[in-house]
């Protein structure tokens, strides 16, 4: 199983599957972002646009208050006088008159009798109905019990003469979660008898004047999305019903329209937060004229299955989490930003074609997975320096290590590069012979007090110690990094050991009576460097023909002293004094190759 994940592809792709299955599940099944995403996709769908006329709202609005008096001292002659108003011009009546208020129960006056009079006249009146809706066991066709999530609990009616004599229509209105009005009821079913919205009722009473059809809007789970056409007071030109009641309204302004009659002031409790402005409530006539102007145009927006926009959640976040992974950090930030700006504009396009999805599913889902990947990003980073650090303070000193890890393990080219360096090998005369007669610890003592000479020598001068064989060590300068100078810190640091022995050797003399010497020698050019091996025991090393050169000029070099190449030679010329010893030293597998000897460093 590590293995799977550690796979260079089935690893990233598994992983992307996971945390899409993850980030599916929180955002389109638990629906953590329900609010934000609600929010998004009213400002991204809902704009109003110019209205064509068809609908005209008769306000029952503060100055009806202040003129005819409180609205709980109103008899039903205010009504009945502005249906007479609205029948007394038998050409200019309306298509449609619908009563945005309930009037139930009967009165003692004829206030009731004149206003089924009048509703009567004009033959075209919807009056409103209210169900208070709640959940409640029903039967199926099948018999069997369910619990009715929209079942009437209680049916408000007008009095019996005016329903006799009108349409009734209910005038629920439900609010989302957030208590913003996003959705309609089409329709109710008390006692099993269905009854249509007023907004459906009204357009379909105007289609039916006007010789035009009309559908109903498609129903998910007993409603409808609503498409606003208008802010709040789109629809409102002031026309109050103390003006119609009193005859100031010219019947040209209302015929051939839909009318509604309704509450327009603040007093009256009619007034709600819609989609299409959360700042501003919309009063509950004007929600009614919205949604009968979207029957009209036929404006219908499907809502998009939850289950379809999780899978299709699910498809673009794998895929994007992939990317995001495994590309280059510049990358994952422009594919991040491209993915989340245009899947706003297709959500756009999509609402444009007559569907709603949500807006904001796929733009958290991508933020989320940017962020993980940011943050696995920084892991495996803090990783990988963690196990650079691990390798190459072994070889090489601390501010080396640093450079290495500024650098970027991208700049190591792990698997070998070719380039210019110099190398150092350095040997004990006569160790074997020595480990032969003294004791095992003290060949170990000896040993042990040489290479932590030598090393630090390589170390103070900015060098890597490739290896340690037995009492042989071997440097070079010019990897993992470029560094400056590496021929002159070579050379250096050869000076350095011979002077480091002789000072190793006197004290040794004194602690156990035995002397160390040592022959160095140094080469330039060019070997392969990087981790070989095995993909579980690997070194990083250098290898070629300058290794091996200088291996053998460090074979040949007496006690004490430093054999150089021509090549080392000619790049120190003038920083350096030394002696050519021709081909009087042949090195194995060279002929007419020139060994010098350093003699002292400038």
């Amino acid at each position: 199983m590590i293995r799977i994940f550690k796979h260079r592809i089935y690893g990233p792709v598994i992983i992307s599957v996971v945390s899409a299955a993850f980030i599916t599940l929180l955002i389109g099944v638990l629906d953590v972002a329900r609010r934000p995403d609600r929010w998004v996709e009213d400002a991204l769908y809902q704009h109003p646009h110019a209205l064509d006329g068809k609908i005209l709202v008769i306000g029952i609005d503060d100055r009806a208050l202040e003129e005819i008096g409180p609205y709980n001292t109103w008899d039903r002659n205010v009504m009945a006088s502005a249906l007479e108003h609205l029948g007394a011009d038998s050409a200019n009546r309306p298509a449609a008159v619908a009563i945005d208020t309930v009037y139930t129960g009967e009165s003692e006056n004829d206030a009731d009798r004149r206003l089924a009079d009048a509703a009567a006249n004009l033959g075209n009146v919807i009056t409103a109905s209210f169900a208070t809706l709640g959940t409640a066991t029903a039967t199926d066709e099948n018999g069997r019990l369910y619990f009715d999530h929209n079942a009437v609990l209680d049916y408000s009616l007008p009095y019996e003469q005016l329903r006799k004599v009108t349409t009734q229509a209910h005038i629920n209105a439900m609010t989302d979660e957030d208590g913003i009005l996003r959705h309609a009821i089409l329709k109710v079913r008390p006692g099993g008898e269905e009854v249509f919205s007023m907004a459906y009722t009204a357009a379909k009473k105007y289609a039916d004047a006007n010789g035009i059809a009309i559908t109903e809007p498609p129903v998910s789970s007993g409603s409808y999305y609503v498409s606003f056409s208008s802010l709040p007071g789109g629809y409102y030109d002031g026309y109050s019903i103390y003006d119609l009641v009193t005859g100031k309204l010219d019947p040209e302004i209302f015929a051939g329209k839909i009318v509604f009659i309704g509450p327009y002031a603040v007093g009256l409790q009619d007034t709600f937060f819609t989609a299409i402005d959360h700042g501003q409530q919309m009063y509950g006539v004007e929600y009614q004229a919205n949604v009968t102007q979207m029957i009209l145009d036929g404006a219908y927006k499907r809502e998009v299955s939850d289950t379809l926009q999780a899978f299709i959640l699910f498809i673009i976040c794998a895929a994007s989490f992939f990317v995001l992974w495994n590309a280059d950090f510049k990358i994952a930030n422009i594919a991040a930003a491209t993915i989340i700006v245009l899947s706003l504009a297709v959500s756009y396009l999509i609402f444009n074609m007559g569907y709603v999805i949500h807006p904001l599913w796929v733009p958290i889902g991508v933020l989320a997975l940017y962020l993980a990947s940011i943050a696995i990003r920084y892991v495996r980073s803090a990783i990988e320096k963690q196990q650079l650090t691990r390798t190459f303070e072994r070889y090489v000193a601390p501010e080396i290590v640093n450079e290495i890890l500024a650098a970027g393990p991208e700049n190591l080219s792990l698997g070998g590069k070719l380039c210019d360096i110099a190398v150092l090998f350095v040997d004990v005369r006569g160790f074997t012979t020595m480990s032969e007669r003294l004791a095992p610890e003290k060949v170990v003592h000896i040993l042990n007090r040489y290479l932590t000479m030598a090393s630090d020598c390589v170390e103070k001068n900015k060098g890597t110690v490739d290896k340690f064989v037995g009492d042989a060590m071997m440097a070079f300068w010019g990897a993992p990094l470029e560094c400056d100078d590496p021929v002159y810190k070579a050379v250096v640091t050869a000076a350095d050991i011979v002077k480091g022995a002789a000072r190793v050797s006197k004290e040794l003399t004194e602690e156990i009576g035995e002397e160390l010497n040592v022959g160095v020698g140094v080469h330039f050019g060019p070997a392969v460097v990087g981790n070989m091996g095995a993909e579980r025991h690997m070194d990083y090393t250098a290898i070629g023909d300058t290794v091996n050169t200088s291996a053998r000029l460090e074979a040949n070099a007496p006690a004490g002293k430093i054999y150089i190449s021509r090549a080392v030679a000619d790049v120190l010329t003038g920083r350096i004094e030394y002696t050519s010893l021709g081909n009087s030293v042949r090195l194995k597998g060279k002929s007419e190759f020139e060994v010098l000897r350093l003699d002292r460093i400038l």
